[in-house]
């Protein structure tokens, strides 16, 4: 479920704020929330679940080097898409159409299902209870995506910055504070292998399925700035060493944590250094 239901949950805000950046004529915002946002669920978070965690994150499971493999590939795949200079509406459907494949490898796992549920029975009244809970959450984000827009247009005009590098520096560290959030919760109750999945899923979720509806609704044309390359390279970078810090042994250590943790800061480092 983390490699799916949790991540797309965690991933919802980035959603929001991508459609609400297309439909305001802005998605470039919602791709500098994406693709920073996969720099810190790549680095800053799986290191500091690391550090909280009582041992090492533990990675020897085949289904997690298998998508670790498929993480780092989907997280670069936009920044290929964009060589052009644009995310056209076909960038978007090819980014839809993988998630898509994502999500019927994840299902097609069958034996990760098959367990039967023997607590207690639901109640109608319990399901209609978390159905209006969820609604109300729903609406809530909508309203806090517009108003997240609205800010990062008031910021990119104060401080005469583009909208692209408020989304890099400023939106994306708020949007990755739920998966990032539940990674952290998840290694502090030692279990290590809801990590993992968690930041996976939302950094595949947030590349594909986030940035392909956002270019289906508004094509994102992504101007030549330092800012943006950094970005990209340091998103190559981190999705390169997790996957060799993923596949290569049973474990995240601490000491590959403190490299992941370096290679952010590095990351904002530049970023700010540069404007």
């Amino acid at each position: 479920m983390a490699f799916f239901a949790v991540a797309f949950g965690a991933s919802l805000p980035d959603l929001f704020v991508g459609v609400s950046s297309a439909l305001n004529g802005i998605p470039e915002l919602s791709f500098g929330d994406v693709i920073s946002g996969n720099v810190i669920d790549l680095t800053l978070a799986v290191a500091l679940a690391v550090f909280i965690s009582r041992s090492a994150i533990h990675s020897d499971s085949k289904l997690v080097k298998k998508s670790a493999l498929f993480t780092a590939l989907i997280a670069v795949l936009p920044l290929f898409l964009v060589l052009d200079g644009i995310l056209s509406k076909g960038d978007g459907l090819v980014l839809i159409s993988a998630f898509l494949l994502y999500a019927i490898w994840v299902f097609l796992r069958g034996e990760r299902f098959h367990k039967v549920y023997d607590g207690e029975k639901a109640k109608f009244k319990d399901f209609f209870y978390d159905l209006g809970v969820l609604i109300m959450a729903l609406a809530v984000m909508l309203l806090a995506s517009q108003g997240i827009v609205k800010s990062a247009v008031y910021f990119g005009q104060i401080f005469n910055l583009p909208l692209i590098l408020v989304g890099i520096l400023i939106v994306s560290l708020g949007n990755a504070l739920p998966e990032t959030y539940f990674a952290v919760i998840s290694a502090r109750r030692e279990q290590n292998w809801m990590v993992l999945g968690d930041l996976m899923g939302s950094v595949i979720s947030c590349a594909t399925l986030v940035l392909g509806i956002t270019a289906l609704i508004h094509p994102i044309r992504i101007v030549n700035l330092p800012s943006v390359a950094v970005a990209r390279f340091f998103l190559i970078l981190a999705a390169g060493f997790f996957l060799i810090f993923t596949i290569s042994g049973r474990k995240i250590s601490r000491k590959e944590a403190i490299f992941l943790f370096l290679l952010y800061a590095a990351f904002i480092l530049i970023e700010i250094l540069i404007i």
